[in-house]
């Protein structure tokens, strides 16, 4: 008999990150690293179990988890998704409930409940095949990927049939890229040097140390002050050279004609794209970024669904596709924008960062490499090294690489101890927290 899942936990996780300002950007200033985490157990032979999450940067993380715990239904006392088809039907049935789709519709709150259930299943299935998530969705069949897809809204700029095409034409190589992939990792870039909060000479160092660790790109969060943006940029530049990329990211800061007078002052400083420069679901408005100013756009770690990835694509309006593992309804939407940039010639490069987001988004980028683009080339991941210590298969990078997971699953379980000790709110390091807040009162 197939096992059952017989058990469906929700935890509200937050680290306090906001109190030496990591992560701080022009829109997010005091963010709190969170987690709605999702564990799905078994009945299993050796209580095979899910992990999951979807990120936050603290208050709402509640309201996540309670968008979490409303699927509880549709999945304990169910099959254990273990296939393309069980995983393919529990996608289908998250997303498709009537009634909470009405809260989207497939965007927002509901919809990154679902993607944290989802991405548990597939934790889930690939622990019970022994495989890591990204060799155990490049073993599966061209059709098999396809069958994972909704369809539904992109047959104008994606049919099944090309679908099956790109993935059918990437099927060849798929071993040897694979050895390739574990031999020498994917490349990587870090934003750990380049949170606004950051002084100029943590910046500076911070910059340095990356370099000699590896990394052939590095990105600084701009967008709250010009005069502080073109001196940091000219400061991150010096320190690295003309031969390292640094990127810049301005978290939906601006309006468009303000996005272009901010990156006509920045561009002599050769950045390599700019990010999020406007608000995520203004396709017309990158479109117009892109066409008005001479640096490359990237966006998607705020698109909500692959709708509007589709449109970005479709109107030329960004040069790097950036899945965010969280944001959307999983593994299987995520393929979907995967072969949508396939489609329209896009590389893809993913937001990371967070807690746990560089743990998930490495597999489906491997994913892609292995069997969908086939290429690596103008690819990067972003890493940034904060949280990795609270995660039984945290990701590893060398040499400005991240080396390919071989331990089964989505990399997504974290160490019961962080999980009792980050509680929110009665976890003893809140607790603690609140009692030094109630001296300094």
């Amino acid at each position: 008999m197939s096992p059952t899942v017989t058990g469906f936990e929700v935890h509200d996780i937050r680290f306090p990150t906001s109190e030496q300002l990591d992560g701080s950007d022009a829109m997010n200033p005091d963010p709190d690293y969170s987690a709605a985490y999702v564990v799905l157990s078994t009945d299993a032979p050796g209580g095979v179990a899910g992990h999951g999450f979807c990120f936050t940067i603290g208050r709402g993380n509640d309201v996540i988890a309670a968008a979490i715990e409303a699927l509880r239904p549709y999945v304990e006392g169910r099959p254990a998704p273990l296939t393309a088809a069980g995983l393919a039907a529990l996608h289908h049935d998250l997303t498709h409930d009537s009634q909470l789709r009405w809260l989207g519709p497939e965007k927002g709150v509901m919809h990154m409940a679902a993607g944290a259930v989802i991405n548990a299943a597939w934790d889930l299935a690939a622990t019970a095949a022994g495989k890591p998530v990204w060799e155990f969705l490049a073993g599966m069949t061209p059709e098999e990927l396809v069958s994972l897809v909704d369809f539904r809204y992109l047959t104008d700029a994606l049919t099944p049939d090309e679908a099956l095409a790109i993935l059918r034409a990437a099927e060849p190589g798929r071993a040897e890229r694979a050895a390739l992939l574990r031999a020498d990792g994917y490349p990587a870039y870090t934003t750990s040097p380049g949170w606004l909060g950051y002084s100029d000479a943590k910046l500076v160092r911070l910059a340095r140390e990356a370099v000699d660790a590896g990394f052939g790109q590095i990105k600084l969060k701009v967008g709250a002050d010009l005069d502080d943006d073109v001196r940091r940029m000219k400061l991150a530049r010096a320190t690295v050279g003309p031969g390292i990329r640094v990127a810049v990211d301005a978290n939906q800061r601006w309006d468009v004609a303000e996005a272009l007078r901010w990156m006509g002052a920045l561009a002599p400083y050769d950045p390599h794209w700019i990010e999020e420069p406007t608000s995520p679901d203004d396709i017309l408005g990158h479109a117009a970024v892109r066409s008005g100013q001479p640096v490359k756009v990237a966006t998607g770690e705020h698109v909500a669904n692959r709708v509007v990835f589709k449109q970005l694509l479709q109107a030329g309006a960004v040069d790097f596709v950036q899945i965010d593992a969280a944001r959307v309804a999983g593994v299987n939407e995520n393929l979907a924008i995967l072969l949508l940039a396939a489609k329209f010639g896009v590389p893809v490069c993913p937001h990371a960062g967070g807690v746990g987001l560089c743990e998930l988004v490495q597999h489906l980028a491997m994913f892609d490499y292995v069997a969908v683009s086939g290429s690596q080339d103008d690819r990067v991941i972003e890493y940034v090294d904060h949280l990795h210590e609270h995660f039984t298969d945290p990701a590893v990078i060398e040499g400005g690489r991240y080396l390919a997971p071989r331990a089964p699953g989505f990399s997504a379980r974290m160490h019961p101890a962080s999980l009792a000790a980050h509680r929110y709110p009665d976890g003893p390091v809140w607790q603690a927290r609140r009692t030094t807040e109630e001296v300094n009162s």
